[in-house]
């Protein structure tokens, strides 16, 4: 996306004249986005057409940066208190009769902070939603919190953000920074931020960024030693704000944040499993918060979502297509993702399971939930479901390929039509889910995370379980590779290997070379062993919840898929030992 069909106007404040672009319709609420270092306007051009279906989008080049004039002289021309005059002849501009909403990314969002409280521009601002850029005096009040009162955590904590900051120490350097961003920095900027950040083109960055860089070097000098040094004690948020963290920012840490609370009344916390320049990694995700944020406050219920020890509103926006969603851990994982504020689709082979599901999850969290019926092992069923959801729903987020069947008997009991039955679902299920979403994940280059559903038995071999174990350890290893593939493009992959899980599988599960009465026996059995093990399946919902966030790659979840794993890795003869004990059937 672009932002041609923009209209632009001139803004004169300060001394400077500011490039403003407007798209949407002016008589819905007005969200000005605030680019940062070293960006234009530009950085911008993936979120502001999405949500000029709904708002009127302003977006202005900072002084000095895109097509925006600069100061004379620039020392001293990009201090706070004149930026802050900017925006306010900006919102005066193109929203004169009512407040406005604002957003601001790294520096944009560290002079919004500044917008958001001071005292002259109270009532002039609806909301804030900042990211990847603190407030100077929360951070100078930051500093000296660990300084007055030092422990061996908070000094980890400055060491930390101070290595982070090593660019700020660069850039206080005289001539240095703009020889660099005219040179040959300004010329391989592009090629490293689509290295190590993921950033691609599209008219992104501008042909003004070794002037915007060098110019917005002045940003730093004219401000952060003096806010640092003498932070405000009134920096108090006069409007609700929505912070969005990016967990995996090589530049600012998350403990910066740790005491907002004491600065504004109305916090919304968000997290994301991405890097700096989300404004062109993950476009969709915040178009989706920020879309939410500025309608609750519309609507008069400004949020106050604190997303810490759980993963309330984590997912917030997402949609989360589960598999096998109809009962037991797809059920269950379903029911977190909407507590945790996902969009939802159920999908399942019993349309009223899956209906359930979905009705549940709107009632527990989802601002949507979808059931849809279909068999994962159906390959034709399978591409029509990704093409209705990707039509109807959107790409999918987070995808859990969980349905699956259980299957028992010796390998010489096991027939080619039980072989056939147990690989279609268990395996060609997830490598259909894998192949058609994770297939539209990449081509959205937005990232993404997929959940695979293997178990404990994928590395814990037995003599009872010959076909299903080797369906579970084909997911694991498809998992690898497939996780190992997809890490360039921001796709993480789980395997998730539960173990003994109360849930229905062991009351449906075949049992070769049985007749029909000794296969019931066998079922009535396992169920009742599984009972008495009692390990629910919201503690494997959650842990796939904790995967999805933290990036894990195997994660075993009941203490005897844990020590199998173990045991596997250390000590594979005690385990093929136990292999070959009858089981308790």
């Amino acid at each position: 996306m672009t932002l041609q069909g923009a209209r632009e106007r001139r803004v004169r404040t300060g001394g400077v004249e500011l490039c403003v672009a407007e798209l949407g319709d002016p008589k819905q609420p007005t969200v000005i986005l605030v680019h940062g270092y070293p960006d234009s306007k530009e950085v911008w051009s993936e979120v502001a057409p999405r949500l000029a279906d709904r708002f009127h989008v302003v977006l202005y080049d900072v002084r000095g940066h895109g097509r925006s004039t600069a100061p004379k002289p620039l020392r001293g021309g990009f201090t706070l208190e004149k930026l802050t005059d900017d925006f306010l002849a900006v919102a005066d501009a193109v929203s004169p009769d009512r407040p406005v909403h604002l957003v601001g990314h790294d520096w944009g969002s560290v002079q919004s902070w500044e917008f958001a409280t001071v005292k002259r521009t109270e009532g002039r601002i609806a909301s804030f939603t900042s990211m990847s850029g603190p407030s100077l005096d929360h951070f100078g009040h930051w500093i000296n919190q660990r300084l007055k009162r030092p422990t061996p955590r908070k000094v980890g904590q400055l060491l930390g953000q101070g290595a982070k900051s090593w660019y700020v120490y660069l850039l206080h350097t005289p001539v240095l920074p703009e020889l660099a961003w005219r040179g040959p920095l300004g010329k391989r900027w592009p090629r490293l931020l689509e290295r190590f950040e993921k950033v691609s083109g599209g008219g992104y960055p501008t042909s003004s960024l070794p002037t915007d860089a060098a110019h917005g070097a002045w940003l730093y000098r004219d401000n952060v030693r003096a806010r640092l040094r003498r932070p405000r004690t009134d920096a108090y948020a006069h409007a609700p704000v929505q912070l969005i963290t990016p967990l995996g920012d090589a530049f600012l840490s998350e403990r910066l944040y740790d005491e907002l609370e004491l600065w504004v009344p109305q916090l919304t916390r968000r997290t994301l499993a991405a890097k700096h320049w989300i404004p062109r990694t993950r476009p969709d995700q915040l178009v989706s918060w920020i879309t939410e944020f500025v309608t609750s406050v519309e609507g008069g219920r400004p949020e106050g979502v604190t997303a810490t020890g759980n993963y309330a509103d984590r997912f917030g926006g997402q949609l989360v297509l589960v598999t096998g969603a109809g009962s037991g851990i797809g059920r269950a994982t379903a029911y977190a993702f909407a507590e945790a504020g996902a969009r939802v689709v159920a999908v399942d082979r019993d349309a009223e399971s899956a209906a359930r599901t979905a009705e549940l999850s709107r009632l527990i969290g989802a601002p949507e939930a979808w059931a849809e019926t279909v068999d994962v092992s159906d390959e034709q069923a399978m591409e029509k479901l990704a093409e209705k959801v990707a039509t109807e729903y959107g790409v999918v987020d987070v995808l859990v390929n969980n349905a699956g069947i259980g299957l028992g008997g010796s390998f010489f009991d096991t027939t080619p039509e039980d072989w056939k039955k147990v690989l279609d679902v268990n395996l060609w299920g997830v490598i259909h889910g894998c192949r058609l979403f994770g297939k539209q994940m990449a081509e959205r280059g937005q990232g993404g995370h997929i959940v695979n559903t293997a178990s404990a038995a994928a590395y814990q071999p037995s003599k009872a379980l010959p076909a299903y174990s080797t369906s579970k350890a084909a997911v694991l290893m498809l998992s690898e590779c497939l996780r190992a593939e997809l890490a360039g493009q921001g796709i993480g992959v789980t395997a998730i290997c539960p173990g003994f899980v109360n849930t229905n599988i062991t009351s449906t599960a075949h049992f070769a070379g049985v007749d029909a009465e000794e296969e019931k026996r066998r079922q009535k059995k396992s169920a009742r062993l599984y009972g008495l093990r009692n390990y629910p399946p919201e503690k494997v919902a959650d842990a796939i919840l904790r995967a999805v966030v933290r990036g894990d790659a195997v994660v075993p979840v009941t203490p005897e898929a844990r020590g199998a794993y173990l045991m596997s890795r250390f000590t594979p003869r005690a385990l093929r030992a136990i292999a070959r004990l009858e089981p308790p059937l």
